[in-house]
Parts: structure tokens; sequence; C-alpha cells
């Protein structure tokens, strides 16, 4: 027998306004519908409706995993910060990693993620090849200080996350366990109802070969990815890569310096000579590791920082100031150009190929210089694909325009290879006696990021619409008011339960019909059962949250429809 749950006994308070600080319509909606609360900034609690909608999407989580052969774990989330020195990782994450101290002085950190600590743990439990391959999992809260957490549970401080850790004793061994997470992937996104693309990645400060993003498209999501209407080809756009194409610069007279005062900018320049902004080269001056490094883009195109720090990860990387330009002779701020800069390592877009002329800056103050050609005039020490990525840029697969579209990252799946292993010495005895360096792969799902995800693709203007996978029940019942439908609503609701459905019922007294079919369809549970007008013959109303068709039927019809 299922659980009947009454709203007359339930800590559920719906609200008719959206919260004041809402931006976003996951963060309105779980909030009026009574699934969250806000504790502070980026922390929510999890009440009665919410805690089940997250409990279903674990559930389905934990059955894909432990078909592929995952063994569940719970690792904690207090940790010492000693394995994360060792990865170089205490320091990569800098301000998002919370650290404290203990009574005695002793230095922790709440965990981001865990993949040091599983390869630990791995090192201790498995000493030969016999041992592997092992799929190890948990669900767990997570830990990451935002500076600026948003969108409710969409991006928070405090999180929850599935994180799973395949280990290898070859790199075909770790290929099987990336092809089994992803099908893993698949069949969860599926099961929840999650409308979903799967799309190239960069590893980051995760590190690692091989990424892959699962996003939920919303307008709501943070992330934006590029699509291509020919073609299979989808990636992140931190992921997107323009084809290095050189071409004959022959033809190009010498370089020329040019008068251009008051011209610090691509626009005043461009205006200045009259020349649309994509014949000119931008050179923004940038700090990796602290050591200056220039990055040349055409000038119409904008230098995009995260996807710079993604290629340089996990250097850091930061604008310059004018401080930097104390004492440095070669650079003009304003008027850099390539030519001549010996000092400083010069990165490009590859849009800037060999054999391209351009106006630059002249490395005088009021100067440029035209015809200043790649390969001819200056050298790129590195290519990295730096651009905004734009409406329209070639696919790189098909060459046709590229789509974008915002999204929420909701799965992340890495070949990490051994990374954590070289730091740990993971090492197993191998087939032939010797010890062997296990791989490994690491593979994540934002349950909570689920929750927000669903709500943003299934909600409609009168509130929640679930999927029935992840609803907090499988039959709402409504009693209009009256003492004879109440009666027959918990007649049905215990039914219902008996039968194996999961139900709320309204029982609530002295709350008028209007309101509970309002707080209904906010609440968001697939199907809406109204004991009514017609409850004295023994006939209820049954109406689909999602279609909003409604069917009258008996009190025996409804239980076989919504029990079949």
């Amino acid at each position: 027998m299922a659980q009947v749950q009454r709203m007359s006994r339930l800590m559920v308070k719906t609200l008719r306004d959206d919260p004041a600080d809402a931006e976003t319509l996951n963060h309105k909606l779980l909030v009026r519908a009574g699934y969250v609360r806000r504790t502070a900034a980026g922390i929510w609690t999890w009440l009665p409706l919410g805690k089940k909608v997250y409990e279903n999407i674990a559930r389905v989580v934990r059955e894909e995993m432990d078909a592929i052969g995952g063994q569940e774990v719970l690792l904690p989330a207090l940790l010492p910060k000693e394995p994360y020195e060792a990865s170089g990782r205490y320091e990569e994450y800098g301000d998002l990693l919370f650290r404290l101290k203990d009574r005695k002085g002793a230095d922790y950190l709440l965990g981001p993620t865990h993949e040091e600590i599983f390869t630990q743990v791995v090192k201790d439990q498995c000493s030969s090849y016999k041992d592997l391959p092992v799929i190890l999992y948990q669900i767990q809260t997570k830990y990451r200080d935002e500076a600026r957490p948003r969108a409710g549970v969409l991006r928070g401080r405090e999180f929850q996350m599935k994180d799973s850790y395949s280990f290898d004793t070859t790199d075909e061994g770790l290929a099987e366990s990336y092809a089994l997470h992803r099908g893993a992937y698949q069949r969860i996104f599926e099961r929840l109802g999650l409308d979903y693309r799967i799309v190239s990645a960069v590893a980051g400060a995760m590190g690692g070969s091989k990424s892959e993003e699962f996003l939920a498209p919303a307008p709501a999501g943070e992330d934006t990815f590029v699509d291509c209407p020919a073609c299979d080809y989808a990636a992140n756009t931190e992921a997107v890569t323009f084809q290095l194409a050189p071409v004959d610069g022959s033809a190009h007279g010498p370089a020329e310096e040019l008068d251009t005062p008051d011209t610090p900018t691509i626009e005043t320049l461009a205006e200045h000579l009259g020349v649309p902004a994509s014949v000119t080269l931008k050179n923004l001056l940038v700090k990796v590791d602290g050591e200056i490094v220039a990055v040349g883009v055409p000038g119409d195109r904008e230098v995009d920082l995260g996807k710079l720090g993604e290629h340089l990860a996990p250097a850091e990387v930061e604008l310059v100031t004018a401080e930097d330009f104390e004492g440095r002779d070669d650079l003009v701020r304003g008027y850099v150009g390539p030519q001549g800069l010996d000092k400083v390592r010069y990165i490009a877009d590859p849009r800037v190929a060999p054999g391209t002329a351009w106006i630059t800056g002249a490395n005088k103050q009021d100067k440029h210089a035209k015809n200043v050609v790649c390969g001819r005039d200056f050298e790129v020490d590195d290519y990295l694909d730096v651009v905004v990525v734009e409406e329209g840029d070639p696919c790189p697969n098909c060459g046709t325009g590229l789509k974008l579209d915002r999204a929420i990252e909701i799965g992340h799946i890495f070949q990490l290879g051994r990374k954590y292993a070289d730091t740990f010495q993971l090492d197993v005895l191998g087939k032939e006696g010797k010890p062997v360096r296990v791989t490994m792969g690491s593979y994540g799902i934002g349950v909570s990021r689920a929750v927000a995800a669903l709500a943003e693709q299934t909600a409609d203007d009168k509130g929640l619409c679930w999927p029935k996978e992840v609803a907090p029940a499988d039959v709402h019942v409504v009693a209009a008011g009256k003492a004879l439908q109440t009666e027959l609503a918990l007649d049905v609701a215990e039914k219902l339960g008996a039968a194996g459905a999961r139900v709320l019922v309204d029982d609530r007294a002295g709350v008028s019909p209007g309101v509970k079919f309002t707080d209904a369809e906010l609440i968001g549970v697939p199907q809406i059962l109204v004991a009514g007008r017609r409850s004295a013959e023994g006939i209820v109303e049954l109406k689909d949250r999602r279609t909003g068709e409604r069917e009258e039927m008996t009190v025996e019809e409804a239980v076989a429809r919504l029990t079949a």
C-alpha cells in the first residue's frame, strides 16, 4: 500500500506572489509551491514536497548506476587539505573553496568534488588487477563558495550531486567505463523526462582528455552551447574550435606606420581610418600565473576569458592593470602590436592565420601599422580558439552556420586518465607481476540541478508540471469543500493508495475550492482528481495536469485508470 498524504497534515505553504529576489522560473515556482525554503544566500532547505522530488530523482540515478555495476559509498564532506594540496587543487579552486580549521589549528575544507579521496580509497582497498575494474559512486552534498549564488537551487553554495569514478588498468578499459556511464546518463535523463543534449566540452581544472556535458536547454541556463542544424555537431561554446587555414600573404606590401592620434580602442581606430573592425587586430594583454601574455583576435571579435582560462588551466588567468605597464617600454597601452613583442608570449586565435594581413598597434603612442602579416612580420607562439562564439560561425564539421542556445548543465563526464593516480601513486599488481598505474574516469550528475532543470522545462503559466517519474505523488485528489465531497475524496484516496498509487489529497477545511484548484496546478502532480458537484452520485472528474484534458468517471473507473 502506497502512502496517502493529507494536505491538512502536510507542512506546505503556497504563495500567490513570486519571491522578491527570484529571477528564474524554477526559483519562483519551487518557493511558491512550497518545495524549498531559503535559509541563506545559496543555501536551501528541502521541504517535504521538494524532498520527495529530490529523492525520486536520486532513486532513478541509483537504479541506473547499479545497473552498470556501480557500488554506492558515502565519503565525508569535511576533508583534510593535504590530498587537495597534493593534487594542486587546494590553490586552483581559489575563493570557491570553503576552508576551515579545527580546534587544534589543522586545516580542512568542505568537499567541492572527491577525486582525491576516491583515489585514496581505491589505493587502500585494491591491490591487484583482479580487483579492477571498479565503479564507485555516491550521492552527497558538495560545497562551493559562489560569489553570486542565484537562480534558487540551480546555483547554490551547497548542492546535491551524484559523483562516480571508474578505475581501470588499461585505456581500453577506461573507454568501456566511459561508454557505460554515457549510456547510463542517457537512460537517467530520458526516464526523468528531461530534454537534453550531449555536447563536447573541455576538461578544465578537472584534468584528463575526453569530456562531454549533458545540457538541458532552458532560458535560465548559465551555459551557452552551439548546435549545428545540418549535422550532429554540438558543443559547449568553450569547446568550439575554428580550423587554422593559412593563406598566401605574398601579395601584401611591406608594413607601413600610420598616424592614429587618440585611437586606443578598436572602435576609435576603425572610425578614424574608415575601415571595418574586422580588418584590425585586437591584442588583449592578460596575466597567466603572473606573466604578461598577449592574445590576438580579429578586431570585430571579443576574447572569451572563460574559454581562455579553460585552455590554460590550471594556470590562473587575469586581466592586466595600469600598474602592469609601469617599467615596460615595450608595452604601449592602447597601441600594442604583435610585431616586436620579443619578451611577451603571443597567443592568437586561428582566424589570425599565417598569411593574413592586419591593421594593428605599432607599439608607439598614437601610432598603428597596416599590412602587418602573420608569419612575415610576427610569429604566433600558440594557437588557441579563444573568441566568443557568435551565431552563424561555421560548424567545425561541415561549415554550416551554428545556432546558439542557453542550457543548464545537468551532467558531465570525463576521461581523467592518470592525473590523480600519478599524484597518489595508485598502482595495482598487473597480470605480469609488475605494478600497473590505474587510469580513472570521473562522472557527475547534479541531482538538485535536475530538480531545477525539470521545473524550468516542464512548468507552464499555472505552475509546476512534473513528469510522473519524479512527481511527489501520482495523483492529487481535491475535495471541493463540502463534507460529502471531502468524504468521497478521502475514500477514493485510500482506495488509490491501497492499489499502489502515491496520493496527495487536499482535505483542508475552510479553504475555498478556487484556492485548492490553484494550489493543485501550482504543485504540479501529473493527475488531478476532483470530488466536486457530482460527488453524491459517486462521480469524480479526472484532469491531466499537462494537457488540461478532463473526463468524468466513477470512483471505480478512476482507481482502475490511475493504477493500471
